[in-house]
């Protein structure tokens, strides 16, 4: 469900944590963490968080989605899977997309359609789906054929995996079957 102010008051109560303040000490326990494991867990707290276009400007404000960038370029395959799927679940909203832009986000969201990692590949290819509208730019870069053939491989998967087939197919059909 999506939070609106009202909810949001109902939920944290006169002595709870306020959204901006509680998401700040996600990102602050982030960057003092130094094993792994807290990394994880907070990654993806965080991208639980991106869902919900309530937190789009303070996960903005707080350079969350920068970070979910920075999880994605990392060998922890968790990193990767949760980083992904917090931009994933923030890039259909404009300004959260200029931001993944802005940072070399796309090259790095194609990469994810290589990894061994089933959940990092569908949101690899919902993200995808969503960042095709931003721009025209964007649109190139995602649609170049060696990105489309991936992709078609993935339709072509089916027996092996009918999430990625399916995400695939919606994809080829908005982007590229739609617009030859």
């Amino acid at each position: 469900m999506f939070t609106n102010n009202q909810r949001q008051e109902e939920r944290t109560g006169k002595n709870g944590t306020p959204r901006l303040q509680y998401l700040q000490e996600l990102v602050s326990q982030f960057q003092n963490a130094t094993d792994e494991e807290t990394k994880e867990r907070i990654v993806a707290n965080l991208a639980n968080f991106a869902y919900d276009p309530y937190n789009y400007t303070i996960l903005r404000q707080l350079n969350v989605l920068e970070l979910f960038i920075d999880c994605i370029t990392e060998p922890n395959e968790k990193l990767v899977e949760f980083g992904i799927g917090g931009i994933c679940n923030a890039c259909a909203e404009p300004k959260n997309a200029a931001t993944i832009v802005e940072a070399d986000g796309v090259s790095l969201i194609i990469k994810c359609l290589s990894s061994p990692v089933r959940n990092t590949v569908n949101y690899a290819l919902g993200a995808l789906y969503y960042m095709c509208d931003y721009n025209r730019a964007t649109r190139e870069e995602i649609l170049r054929p060696e990105v489309v053939d991936l992709i078609k491989r993935y339709v072509a998967a089916e027996s092996a995996s009918v999430s990625f087939s399916n995400l695939a197919k919606a994809f080829l059909d908005k982007h590229v079957h739609a617009n030859p």
